[in-house]
C-alpha cells in the first residue's frame, strides 16, 4: 500500500510542472497574435467523444522557464493553461491557445464555452505562469500544425 501511495505522490507532484514566462517574453511571443490572426481548430474533448470548434492562437511552441531559470520549449495544446497574476494579486487562468494580445490588453477564455472572454491590461500583470493541466483535450482534423 505504501508503494502505491508513493507512486501516486510522485506522479501527482511531477505531472503538473509550472513554468514561468517573463512579461517581456510574453510580449515577444504574442507580438503578432491578435484577434484577427487566430485560426479555427477542432478539438476532441474528454467528454464522451464530443468535439468543439473555436478560434485559437497560432503559436505552436511556447518558450518558458523552469524554477532553475532553464529555458523550456512546450508544444502548444488545448490542455496548456496560462495563469496570470495581476499586481493586485488577483489570479486568472486561461486556456493558452485561446490567448491573444491587442492594444496592450491580454485577452483569453476561462472556459471552452463561448462568452467567458476576459481582458487584462498588460501593465497590470505581475507574473505569468504556464502549466499543462493534463486535461484530455486533443486537436483533431487536418490542422497538422496543431495536431498531436
Amino acid at each position: 500500500m505504501k508503494k502505491i501511495i508513493l507512486i501516486f505522490s510522485v506522479f501527482l507532484f511531477t505531472s503538473c510542472t509550472t513554468y514561468l514566462m517573463p512579461i517581456e517574453s510574453f510580449e515577444e511571443q504574442f507580438q503578432n497574435v491578435n484577434e484577427s490572426s487566430r485560426e479555427e481548430v477542432k478539438v476532441r474533448t474528454p467528454y464522451y467523444g464530443i468535439s468543439t470548434k473555436y478560434l485559437a492562437n497560432t503559436i505552436n511552441n511556447i518558450t518558458c522557464f523552469d524554477k532553475n531559470n532553464n529555458s523550456i520549449i512546450l508544444k502548444n495544446s488545448p490542455s496548456i493553461e496560462i495563469r496570470i497574476t495581476e499586481k493586485n494579486e488577483k489570479k486568472t487562468i486561461f486556456y493558452f491557445d485561446r490567448v491573444y494580445q491587442e492594444n496592450s490588453i491580454v485577452y483569453g477564455d476561462k472556459s471552452r464555452i463561448p462568452g467567458f472572454e476576459k481582458g487584462i491590461p498588460l501593465d497590470s500583470i505581475l507574473k505569468i505562469e504556464i502549466q499543462d493541466g493534463k486535461k484530455n483535450f486533443k486537436y483533431i482534423e487536418n490542422d497538422t500544425s496543431k495536431q498531436q
